[in-house]
C-alpha cells in the first residue's frame, strides 16, 4: 500500500513562489515511471479540484486554468515524487494541497480525483 507525504506547504506573501513536494513510501514497485500524479487543491465549502497532474513518464503535464503559465509540475527519476512549483502566488491559490498518485502500472494517466488509489494527508497553503 502506497504512502504519500506532501511537504512544503505554509504561508507565503502574494506573488511569492511555492513547492510542494510529494514522496511515496511503502511501494512494492520503486519504478518511478510506473505511478502518475495529481495535485488537488480544496477550500472549505467546495469540491477539490485538480491544479496540476502527469502522466507516469512523467510527460503530459497538465494544469487547471488558474494556474495556467504558473505551474510546474515535475516528476523524479530516482524515486517515486512529483514536485509542484507555483509562482506569482495569488490570495485564491490557498487550500489544502494534496498529493495523489496511482500506479504501479506500465502507463499511468488519471483525470478525476476517484480514480487515484493513494493520497496525502494534505499540505495548508495560504497566500496573503
Amino acid at each position: 500500500h502506497v504512502q504519500l507525504v506532501e511537504s512544503g506547504g505554509g504561508s507565503v506573501q502574494a506573488g511569492g513562489s511555492l513547492r510542494l513536494s510529494c514522496e511515496a513510501s511503502s511501494y512494492t514497485n520503486n519504478d518511478p515511471t510506473k505511478y502518475c500524479f495529481g495535485s488537488f487543491r480544496q477550500v472549505p465549502g467546495k469540491q477539490r479540484e485538480v491544479v496540476a497532474r502527469i502522466d507516469s513518464r512523467g510527460g503530459r503535464p497538465v494544469y487547471a486554468e488558474s494556474v495556467e503559465g504558473r505551474a510546474t509540475i515535475s516528476k523524479a527519476t530516482d524515486k517515486i515524487s512529483v514536485n509542484l512549483e507555483i509562482d506569482s502566488l495569488k490570495p485564491e491559490d490557498s487550500g489544502m494541497y494534496y498529493c495523489a498518485a496511482d500506479g504501479p502500472f506500465d502507463y499511468c494517466q488519471r483525470v478525476e480525483a476517484g480514480s487515484y488509489s493513494y493520497w496525502g494527508p494534505g499540505t495548508q497553503v495560504t497566500v496573503s
